[in-house]
């Protein structure tokens, strides 16, 4: 990992490693959205190529809405990305941990490269047909998954921004779903859209289908 603005800086080492002692290819895994009371969850896998890998990647959440639009342009073109979406319907029948294992499957699965391993953030990963790895934070540590944190990332952006004009009045344009003020007094004022997870307690307090605490 390199030292930047005395913050550790994501790398490409743990999968130059993997590749040159075991071969490639090594996919990066993350999630957006596992928090919000609205909207999908989003995973993204990329596999990037160690001999163009994008400049400027980061922890998604190390960067501003512009930078991670432009930074996710150079991913796109560069490396072989995927992702895959778990609705709210599936959110709610599946749970969200399930929902987002099972969308990080399916990104892994739509990858135009079988990788040999996937490295996967966190501490839980889903049912591959390759090899996984789990690493802690590995967003801040792993380039492929600091890549992947972005494609998730901008995606879900891009989806709940849509969702928006579908369903206006929430702001889902600026708060992506997530448990702000102007979403709290939104559901009061409006009610409970398709897109909220009911299986989310402010959504179910919003319902009257659970008792304040």
């Amino acid at each position: 990992m390199r030292i930047r603005d005395s913050r550790l800086e994501p790398s490409f080492d743990l999968e130059s490693v993997e590749i040159e002692l075991h071969g490639g290819p090594v996919a990066g895994v993350d999630e957006a959205g596992r928090g919000p009371w609205a909207g999908p969850v989003v995973a993204a896998a990329v596999v990037l190529d160690p001999a163009r890998l994008p400049s400027g990647v980061d922890d998604s959440k190390a960067l501003d809405e512009d930078r991670r639009e432009v930074v996710y342009g150079r991913i796109v073109e560069a490396a072989d990305c995927a992702v895959g979406i778990a609705d709210v319907e599936r959110i709610d029948r599946d749970n969200i941990l399930n929902a987002t294992l099972w969308a990080m499957a399916q990104a892994v699965a739509g990858l135009r490269t079988v990788p040999r391993l996937a490295i996967v953030d966190g501490n839980r990963a889903p049912r591959l047909a390759c090899a996984t790895r789990t690493i802690v934070k590995g967003d801040a540590k792993c380039l492929s998954i600091a890549a992947a944190s972005i494609v998730a990332k901008v995606t879900r952006d891009r989806l709940m921004t849509e969702l928006a004009r579908r369903h206006p009045g929430y702001g889902f344009e600026r708060h992506k779903g997530y448990g702000t003020p102007e979403h709290k007094d939104a559901l009061a004022r409006l009610g409970v859209s398709p897109q909220h997870r009911r299986s989310f307690r402010p959504v179910q307090l919003a319902l009257g289908l659970t008792p304040p605490r």
